[in-house]
């Protein structure tokens, strides 16, 4: 509970600056919307998605008539039904991408970049998938074949949050880098799925080095040790694409909309940006000694 309170005051904070700019934006654009103001505030439906990252129920419906009607009515004086609270769902899409580009982490100089797919629906049922039809895209990974899409991730030494990218399941990984990396420095490393010479120039000329390890056809490269070690340490990300699809649940097929899909993905990477421990190398906990070969 004093982590749910925690969130809520987090996010109620974001609310208080944002929606005053938002409305402002809308009123901009010269189109007349009706907005009527819903019984549950921004700052209490934002809260209670996030929440559900935090809970150990497996589908949104099972989370919001069990344990939110039975425990946080009190704390959502007017909380509403579930069927309402569904329709309320595009709301909440717009200050969510929002608040997650506020709990992005810092940059250290060291980053490793991961994708992992997100399938949205079984494989047996694609031919007949409507949902996302023209949206998503048939893809393979070492597991298989999917539908869906693919996360596109960089994290620092830490365990945070640096930059995220959706694209359909049969883009290449390579591809959305330089847009992911703008902004950032030092050394970045991922697996052999990035393995580019251009890929490399380029990010060089901006100031970021890009390691992999080398294909087996590939000739020997001298590299540092400490390189070495830390591309070992790059199992670090998939650790945490462990952790949001097995404890966030970023990832099902019972979506019924694009949007329900990006409001439950964005959701669940808020939830863990607020996680007090993430998979993190450690390397700020104490003095550190380079390590240098000569």
């Amino acid at each position: 509970m004093d982590q749910l309170m925690a969130i809520f005051c987090d996010i109620d904070d974001f609310c208080k600056t944002f929606e005053p700019v938002y409305d402002r934006h809308l009123l901009r654009r010269g189109q007349r919307y009706r907005r009527r103001q819903p019984a549950l505030g921004l700052s209490e439906i934002l809260t209670l998605l996030v929440y559900f990252h935090w809970s150990h129920y497996r589908t949104f419906k099972h989370y919001y008539t069990e344990y939110v009607t039975g425990h946080l009515r009190p704390y959502c004086p007017q909380l509403v039904g579930y069927h309402r609270f569904v329709e309320l769902l595009p709301r909440a899409l717009v200050p969510l991408c929002c608040s997650l580009s506020t709990r992005k982490g810092r940059c250290t100089g060291i980053a490793f970049i991961d994708s992992t797919p997100l399938a949205v629906c079984d494989h047996h049922r694609i031919a007949t998938h409507k949902v996302f039809e023209g949206v998503a895209a048939r893809g393979k990974t070492s597991m298989g074949w999917f539908y869906g899409f693919k996360l596109h991730l960089i994290v620092n030494d830490e365990g945070e949050l640096l930059a995220c990218h959706v694209t359909p399941g049969n883009v290449d990984d390579r591809r959305p880098v330089e847009h992911l990396a703008a902004g950032l420095g030092g050394q970045l490393f991922g697996d052999r799925r990035y393995i580019s010479q251009a890929l490399h120039d380029l990010l060089l000329s901006q100031g970021l080095e890009l390691l992999t390890k080398i294909q087996k056809n590939m000739k020997n490269r001298v590299i540092r040790l400490w390189d070495t070690l830390l591309l070992r340490k790059r199992s670090r990300i998939e650790t945490i694409n462990d952790q949001l699809k097995n404890i966030s649940q970023i990832e099902h097929t019972r979506h019924r909309s694009v949007t329900g899909f990006m409001v439950n993905l964005v959701a669940g990477l808020v939830a863990y940006s607020h996680r007090p421990t993430k998979p993190s190398l450690g390397l700020r906990r104490g003095p550190m000694v380079p390590m240098l070969v000569m």
